[in-house]
């Protein structure tokens, strides 16, 4: 007779007693597991109750510890007992230990190995008398991870007790350095058996913290989205980058009026101001003339409207809309004034924050698609060129730097030492038919905020996008944690010029 106890030495004699008692009575002598988890009071408790029991036992198991925690829970997902349609599969047996979400997911197969075996022969008070075979466990592989657990660290810090995301990847490979999404959950709860009132916290939580907002979220790219729409008039000769256009604060479109995001305008505007002060009027005069099919190519060719193909389960393929978008799906034509809005970013249109990382490296790089992923990859896989204008793309590189370098928008990240380029981006939520203060709204109603950007301008080693969930102003909310970023990374670099 054998009973599995995994703790439970907070019973009394007389309890045990009962809990034997019940486990006799079941047929076959079925091994039961009483409890999990035992401390190590419990467990010396247990040795000592042990002798008048001996149809207890303690058994001694390996379970995950996730040194980080909450830091990089997206990221590594967890293990977790078998579920029942994972059984079906017939992958595996019944209490078996397999990855859920994140990286355990993903490379479970790598990461599991094999179990070893052992046949032995016992007398009937379980002592062993022979073993007749015994065939060890097999390690899995080691997986080397991409991530800068210092740049990991910072994000998570930066970004504090807001909604969000931040990424933080190498356009040069894909490689991601960090992977960050706020709020975020204790895996080393799930490695031990999540409690039903640990769940339903979860499950209650209105900021949803076991969703990766990174892949799993898709919002509006805002003003991000100008430097895809510049990148496309440029390419296509639309307008020249001497063309400018005379920004008065509202605009009207197709009998519609369209305001710039600048009460008062910015007067008159060619390419290079337009990016810098994320004018809204630019990108709808000459926007509107490129047309929704043609600024769709173009948001493509960059990584946008499909999955980046990470190695994480649960990506998200975004949306770009165009006509035959808008047949299909909407049953009826497209709108040119619908034209108006996807080109500053609004309309139906939807992308991940590694979306926009992706998109933001083919710019960086010189217009080569990266193919982001978490573990090192032996040889790496070679990035695709996207097929656009080089010119054009410095042109834009040009213009996001001067965001950053020339009182743009993204003033609020420069650093001494450092050439960043970037765009910010502030996304209504709500429609409103006058300016309003986001402190004034309800948080739910509140502008979200974006900052996506690259550094040192002429030759990228690091692309940072970051995204804070009804933040407000992206200059205010997304910059600043971008710029810890940076900071963290050229650490080194940043003490050294600082010395001489």
């Amino acid at each position: 007779m054998r009973a599995i106890a995994t703790a439970a030495l907070g019973r009394s004699r007389a309890e045990l007693g009962a809990v034997l008692a019940r486990y006799r009575a079941t047929p076959a002598f079925a091994p039961v597991l009483l409890a999990e988890n035992l401390t190590i009071g419990q467990v010396a408790r247990f040795g000592v109750a042990a002798l008048d029991f001996p149809g207890f036992e303690v058994e001694v198991g390996h379970q995950r510890l996730y040194r980080q925690a909450d830091q990089l829970a997206h990221v590594l997902g967890y293990l977790g007992e078998v579920a029942t349609s994972e059984l079906e599969s017939g992958k595996y047996r019944s209490g078996e230990l397999v990855g859920k979400n994140g990286i355990e997911q993903a490379y479970d197969e790598r990461l599991r190995g094999e179990d070893g075996r052992r046949v032995m022969v016992v007398d009937s008070r379980g002592r062993l008398t022979r073993e007749e075979e015994k065939q060890p466990s097999r390690p899995g592989e080691v997986l080397r991870l991409t991530i800068d657990l210092a740049l990991q660290q910072t994000a998570q810090r930066a970004l504090g007790d807001n909604v969000g995301a931040a990424i933080a990847m190498d356009p040069r490979n894909g490689e991601i350095l960090a992977m960050v999404s706020t709020p975020a959950y204790d895996p080393n709860l799930f490695a031990r058996r999540l409690s039903a009132d640990q769940w339903r916290s979860y499950l209650a939580d209105t900021r949803h913290p076991l969703q990766n907002r990174a892949i799993q979220n898709t919002y509006s790219p805002g003003s991000l989205f100008k430097a895809v729409v510049a990148l496309a008039l440029l390419s296509e000769r639309t307008v020249t980058p001497q063309d400018r256009v005379v920004c008065r604060g509202v605009s009207t479109h197709y009998g519609r009026p369209f305001r710039c995001w600048k009460r008062g305008g910015h007067g008159s505007v060619d390419l290079h101001a337009a990016l810098r002060e994320s004018c809204d009027t630019y990108f709808y005069t000459f926007g509107s003339q490129l047309g929704i099919d043609t600024i769709a190519k173009y948001a493509r060719l960059l990584g946008l409207g499909r999955a980046s193909g990470v190695d994480l389960s649960g990506e998200k393929s975004g949306l770009v809309p165009d006509s035959q978008w808008s047949l299909a799906v909407r049953k009826h034509r497209w709108w040119p004034g619908e034209t108006v809005s996807v080109a500053i970013g609004q309309g139906p249109l939807l992308a991940t924050p590694l979306q926009v990382a992706v998109a933001m490296a083919a710019i960086a790089n010189g217009g080569f698609r990266v193919y982001p992923h978490l573990v090192k990859q032996e040889p790496p896989e070679a990035p695709q060129a996207v097929g656009v204008d080089p010119e054009a793309l410095a042109r834009v590189r040009r213009g996001l730097w001067a965001v950053v370098n020339e009182s743009g928008t993204g003033a609020s990240v420069r650093i001494d030492g450092l050439d960043i380029a970037g765009k910010t981006a502030t996304v209504q939520v709500v429609s409103q038919k006058t300016r309003t203060e986001n402190t004034t709204l309800p948080y739910e109603q509140r502008d979200h905020a974006w900052f996506a950007s690259f550094a040192p301008a002429g030759a990228a080693e690091i692309v940072v996008v970051v995204f804070v969930e009804h933040g407000g102003g992206g200059s205010r909310a997304a910059a600043p944690v971008a710029k810890k970023i940076y900071e963290t990374y050229y650490h080194d670099r940043l003490v050294r010029q600082r010395a001489l």
